[in-house]
């Protein structure tokens, strides 16, 4: 015989879990850009002079100089179709022809694969050719052509023109102390390496 039961209140529903957040999960929230809290000031920056590691600290503030000048001279090279990494090149091989593209990137402070990108662009403009090393095979020396010299000399006039801007309000004396103590902390950085 089947039983057959009834029930007078029905089953209560089980409740579910409440899942605790890993810890992981809770890191990856943190990177999600939350919303604005007033549409008005989304996108507002604070003026570059009031970062938060403080607008005294000497480090940030050569950033800042070098940023801004890299900036003028992007903006200055743009009807030359040259990039201030590129004058780095030109200007290296100016200075010493035949060097190799890791010389070039030893030189100029670059990645070797950013030399590469760089030479690359400048040989198919017609700016630099390669020559074998005679020496070792698998090296090729870079040198500037004619047109390489006439494009690195429009791109050194806008380098003045920088400079002169650079200076301006600067004694000689005050320009001196400024490159000397310019060149020693670069050079005093570049031993910690």
């Amino acid at each position: 015989m089947r039983r057959i039961t009834t029930r007078s209140k029905p089953r209560p529903l089980r409740k579910a879990k409440k899942r605790r957040k890993s810890t992981l999960a809770k890191k990856s929230d943190r990177g999600r850009k939350k919303p604005a809290p007033n549409p008005a000031l989304a996108g507002v920056r604070p003026p570059p002079d009031r970062g938060k590691r403080g607008e005294k600290a000497l480090g940030h503030l050569l950033r800042q100089a070098q940023a801004a000048s890299r900036l003028a001279l992007e903006r200055a090279f743009e009807g030359l179709g040259v990039t201030p990494p590129q004058f780095a090149v030109l200007a290296m091989l100016k200075a010493h022809p035949g060097l190799s593209g890791a010389d070039l990137a030893r030189g100029t402070l670059l990645t070797p694969q950013t030399v590469g990108v760089i030479i690359r662009n400048l040989e198919r403009d017609r700016a630099i050719r390669k020559t074998p090393h005679p020496v070792h095979g698998r090296v090729l020396q870079w040198t500037l052509t004619r047109h390489g010299l006439g494009l690195l000399g429009k791109c050194r006039r806008h380098v003045l023109a920088l400079e002169r801007r650079l200076v301006a309000g600067l004694s000689a004396k005050s320009q001196v102390t400024v490159r000397r103590w310019l060149s020693k902390t670069a050079a005093d950085l570049q031993q910690d390496r």
